[in-house]
């Protein structure tokens, strides 16, 4: 009967803690479950997984396993014959392992998966009390996932599917970040719930936020999905986001593009004046450092803020008086400039 490793099948240090523990065998599952896994033994690594995590999980099955473990370990190294179940501790005994004393169990395991649900090593550790909860032939209780109740395929408890849906949000609120109360549907035909959403400050269009045990709920016991929110930034009627800096349009009269001046631009949270150099043309732009997105922790690219770019456009009165008309006729005559070249 070989020695199984429960550590090195969650992949995690014996001296790792429940928290560790659990987080292991929750990724795992999720990628081994028969229901969702394509790759070649995933049934059969799955069930690995499961046993390692019912001893593991629990302090008084790890702490057997533990003494266990170090027993079997002095028993390869002494060079003794036999196993347990076999010569030397047949009916059912343990007594040729130091620290393995007392343990039922040996004779009559199941031997497989098929049995009880757990390998001939789990039932030889745990004995007739392992066999009796494991969800086996008369039992409805369930065991590290296994169990006669279960609606999951091959009779474990299925944990529920990861859950994607849009978070939709204005450019002001990917800003400043905070929190957002959503709907959740639910694709099995589920009651809708409620949940609240901390999204970070300069969170951007296509970044994903994880909420862990908000997605679909398991099945038979299994733990719930997770919920990934998708960020969506609405357009917004004054700005465009490139990357980290924000676009926007200054409109500056003909006499303010001629002789320079100053103009205030409106930002996503409050207003700057610039300087508009003389004699500027439409298309220029006009940069404001560190006016543009942040970079917060939702936000990628960099460590500082993004800018603020200001395109001018040059607006005529759409109406003018009397006298404004004069005044760009005296101006016609007496200019000399000619943007399109001399003689066009």
């Amino acid at each position: 009967m070989d020695f199984k490793d429960y550590y090195k099948v969650l992949g995690v240090a014996r001296d790792a803690t429940p928290e560790e523990i659990q987080k292991a065998y929750r990724k795992l599952a999720r990628k081994y479950h028969p229901d969702v896994s394509k790759e070649k033994g995933a049934e059969a690594r799955f069930k690995e997984v499961s046993e390692a995590n019912e001893v593991l999980k629990d302090a008084e099955k790890r702490a057997k396993y533990d003494q266990f473990g170090t027993a079997w370990k002095q028993r390869e190294q002494s060079g003794g014959s036999g196993a347990p179940g076999g010569a030397g501790s047949a009916g059912g005994g343990a007594s040729g392992f130091p620290g393995f004393e007392g343990f039922e169990g040996f004779s009559g395991a199941s031997g497989d998966f098929g049995g009880s649900g757990f390998s001939n090593f789990f039932e030889m550790l745990f004995g007739q009390n392992a066999r009796a909860g494991s969800g086996g032939s008369g039992s409805s209780g369930s065991f590290g996932g296994f169990g006669g109740s279960s609606t999951g395929r091959g009779g474990w408890a299925r944990p529920g599917a990861n859950q994607e849906v849009a978070l939709p949000l204005s450019l002001e609120e990917a800003l400043a970040g905070g929190v957002r109360e959503l709907q959740i549907g639910d694709s099995q035909g589920g009651e809708n719930k409620r949940i609240k959403v901390n999204f970070p400050r300069g969170v951007r269009s296509g970044q994903t936020i994880r909420v862990a045990g908000k997605g679909e709920a398991g099945q038979a016991g299994g733990s719930a999905g997770d919920l990934f929110l998708r960020v969506e930034i609405l357009p917004h009627p004054r700005f465009r986001l490139e990357g980290r800096d924000l676009m926007t349009t200054l409109e500056v009269t003909p006499w303010e593009a001629v002789l320079g001046g100053e103009a205030e631009i409106r930002t996503l949270d409050a207003s700057v004046r610039v300087r508009v150099p003389a004699g500027t043309s439409s298309g220029r732009r006009i940069r404001v450092k560190g006016r543009g997105f942040p970079a917060g922790s939702g936000a990628s690219g960099g460590k500082e803020a993004g800018d603020l770019y200001a395109e001018v456009r040059i607006v005529v009165p759409e109406s003018p008086s009397e006298e404004e008309k004069s005044l760009f006729s005296q101006l016609a005559k007496v200019s000399t400039f000619h943007p399109r070249g001399a003689g066009d």
